[in-house]
């Protein structure tokens, strides 16, 4: 059989899948003939679907529940996750609000904001880290509790973040591609939504991994961001695709030209 389309490539990823529960990048790019880049994105499409699940080396069967839990989603490119929310401090620069998504990449925001910054989330780590530094004021939103994402949801959520206008809203995703922002969760969704018709500035925060890959909902197109921030494992290829597609990706650590922002005549993204 050929492997040069996608369609067979992945038939037999899941067949290797289901028959040894694990597939490593490198050997099954050279006994296919094929590129180890073209099966990773093969794998990462199979994740999008919930076929697969991606790991250091390869891929794994997925787990049988609703994703991955959150304590091992932070764990998962946690230095990867902190480069990218220290780079974001330099877009919340005379930002007096900023709303923070619930998400393992923008967490870790809530610790570094400076003293007196307003914090509006629904996320639970988010809202104990506020109260733990008793040092910036915080509006907890609440709703029905989300153990998956650790978040708060619901209307009741969404009705608290209509009532407030806030500088920057810093965003999470479980996919990003050139079709748009993508998420695994409805209600998650719906709050994203809310967050973007509240803020100024908009700014999401994803990882590497989630560069070109797929989620079953979807938030809206790229326009729905001002600004996507991400780290240097991304691959050029879907860098160069999201700009293609008109978004404005930045990437943590490298120096890049100055991007608008309606903060104020220039918004500097990009150091190094």
């Amino acid at each position: 059989m050929r492997y040069t389309d996608a369609p067979a490539r992945r038939e037999e990823l899941l067949r290797r899948l289901s028959a040894e529960g694990y597939v490593s990048s490198s050997r099954v790019a050279e006994e296919l003939g094929v590129s180890e880049m073209t099966i990773r994105r093969d794998l990462r499409q199979l994740e999008g679907d919930g076929l697969a699940r991606r790991v250091v080396g390869g891929a794994s069967l997925p787990n049988l529940g609703h994703g991955r839990p959150f304590d091992e989603r932070a764990v998962t490119g946690s230095g990867e996750k902190r480069t990218i929310a220290e780079a974001c401090l330099e877009l919340l620069d005379g930002a007096a609000t900023v709303a923070l998504d619930a998400g393992t990449t923008v967490a870790p925001l809530a610790g570094m904001l400076r003293p007196g910054t307003t914090i509006v989330s629904h996320s639970a780590p988010v809202i104990q880290s506020a109260i733990e530094r008793g040092d910036v004021e915080l509006v907890a939103v609440g709703g029905v509790y989300q153990s998956e994402t650790r978040s708060f949801a619901g209307a009741a959520a969404r009705r608290t973040i209509a009532e407030y206008a806030v500088d920057v809203a810093v965003l999470s995703a479980t996919a990003v591609d050139t079709t748009g922002i993508l998420c695994a969760n409805s209600l998650d969704a719906e709050l994203k939504q809310e967050l973007v018709r509240t803020a100024r500035l908009r700014v999401l925060l994803v990882d590497h991994s989630k560069l070109g890959s797929r989620a079953p909902i979807r938030v809206g197109g790229l326009d729905l961001v001002d600004i996507i921030l991400t780290d240097a494992g991304a691959d050029p290829d879907d860098l160069k695709a999201l700009r293609d597609a008109g978004a404005t990706v930045v990437v943590a650590g490298e120096h890049t030209p100055a991007a608008a922002g309606p903060l104020g005549d220039e918004t500097g993204v990009g150091v190094s």
